[in-house]
């Protein structure tokens, strides 16, 4: 008995040493409604803040853009339309609570604060390259979330339509960048420093896949170069660089291109007295007409650059145009039939031919090894006189042989500069 005794006057002891240790101190609350009631109170209306005065004398503000989508870039308009929404991060000592000392409580377990954007300081943001909209960006729909340290963060959500300039060089197989300028107003460069988030200062993680353009590259880097008044303002840009998916513009574009330029010589391989030949010619005219419209459609009325699909089709089509001159001679001289042409004609052709006409001449074979006569011949061949007349059913037929040759050779190699062109800029 004695000894439990002993044991219970210890225990005792120890109790009442702990409560002597902490008596004095108040203990920490527990989150509730009114401790976040009593922490707004002193924060807002006891400190008396004030949403038009800065925190300090510069502030310095993070900026990351998060990329969710995109809606449209289109080059004829030259605008990019995005999803996504900008997340702000500065800091406002006046809002922290993390050091007791400094408050009529413990509020520490108070992790976070919310609060709309009207009552609180904001920097204002605009999106200078903005199509739709240049105002100042803000949402009082959207709350801003408080740490404890008196860190303020905002995400603005919005659907982003920017002015970007087309490079139509290599449309359809081309490749664009777009800019996103986000610059302070009202405030300079001395009392609000912009600042890319060290971590991400462009995020796709949550980035959905667009049907026509593939995202390719993308950058972010911060310019004070907006300068009003003498007085500068700090701006960040975020670029980011688009590839255009190719498997529908070279079904749809580039191979039925190719495809009517080869049928443009086919034309001198039709007969003449078939009565198609004009038709056919003035045919593949009209479709090559029509698809050059249809692709100037697409694309941007600008001097700054120009479409090589587009001197393509305008050569083309000049061949075309020739081709309809040239199959005019040609009708002419055919149904002229055996009337003799101008001699002329017939002269400038003996110059330019490689050989003249030829006869055949029997002479006797040897044999190299004895030097007997073997029983057979062969064929020496001997020049002979040249033909003395050309009629015009003959030099229709030479034309066409003629032309046929030029326009396969040019349409040929006009068509493999395009491809090299476009494919080489495409896979660079």
């Amino acid at each position: 008995m004695k000894i439990l005794g002993i044991i219970f006057c210890n225990i005792q002891m120890v109790h009442m040493f702990h409560l002597g240790q902490t008596e004095g101190k108040p203990s920490r609350p527990f989150y509730s409604l009114s401790l976040e009631t009593d922490l707004r109170t002193e924060l807002f209306e006891t400190n008396q803040y004030s949403p038009l005065q800065r925190p300090v004398l510069r502030v310095t503000t993070n900026v990351s853009l998060t990329i969710l989508t995109v809606n449209e870039l289109n080059i004829k308009d030259q605008y990019l339309s995005i999803s996504g929404y900008l997340t702000i991060a500065w800091e406002d000592n006046r809002l922290s609570w993390n050091n007791p000392s400094k408050t009529s409580q413990d509020y520490t377990n108070v992790v976070y604060l919310f609060s709309a954007a009207k009552y609180l300081w904001t920097p204002t943001i605009i999106i200078e390259n903005s199509v739709d909209d240049v105002s100042t960006m803000a949402d009082t729909n959207i709350p801003l979330r408080i740490t404890s340290d008196g860190a303020v963060y905002w995400s603005l959500s919005g659907i982003f339509k920017v002015a970007c300039e087309s490079d139509i060089r290599y449309y359809p197989l081309d490749s664009q960048t777009c800019i996103i300028r986000i610059t302070t107003w009202g405030y300079t460069q001395g009392e609000i420093l912009l600042q890319l988030d060290e971590d991400k200062p462009i995020n796709f993680d949550y980035y959905n896949q667009n049907g026509e353009w593939e995202l390719h590259s993308s950058s972010a880097y911060y310019a004070s170069n907006r300068y009003e008044r003498g007085l500068s303002f700090s701006t960040l840009y975020f670029q980011m660089t688009f590839k255009r998916k190719p498997l529908f513009h070279i079904i749809n574009t580039i191979f039925p291109v190719v495809l009517m330029a080869f049928l443009i010589p086919m034309v001198y391989k039709l007969p003449s007295e078939s009565g198609e030949k004009m038709g056919y010619c003035l045919t593949v005219l009209l479709a090559y007409a029509v698809y050059m419209s249809i692709i100037s459609d697409n694309i941007p009325s600008t001097s700054k650059s120009v479409c090589f699909l587009s001197i393509y089709l305008g050569l083309t089509l000049a061949f075309s145009t020739i081709s309809v001159n040239l199959v005019i001679l040609t009708l002419y001289a055919y149904f002229q039939g055996e009337t003799a042409a101008p001699t002329w004609i017939l002269t400038i052709i003996r110059r330019k031919r490689r050989c003249d006409a030829e006869e055949n001449k029997i002479v006797p074979c040897l044999n190299e090894e004895n030097g007997n006569i073997i029983d057979g011949k062969v064929m020496e061949i001997t020049q002979t006189p040249e033909a003395k007349t050309l009629t015009y059913h003959d030099l229709s037929l030479m034309l066409d042989k003629f032309f046929f040759m030029v326009y396969m050779i040019a349409i040929t190699l006009s068509t493999l500069t395009l491809l090299i062109v476009l494919l080489t800029n495409y896979h660079a």
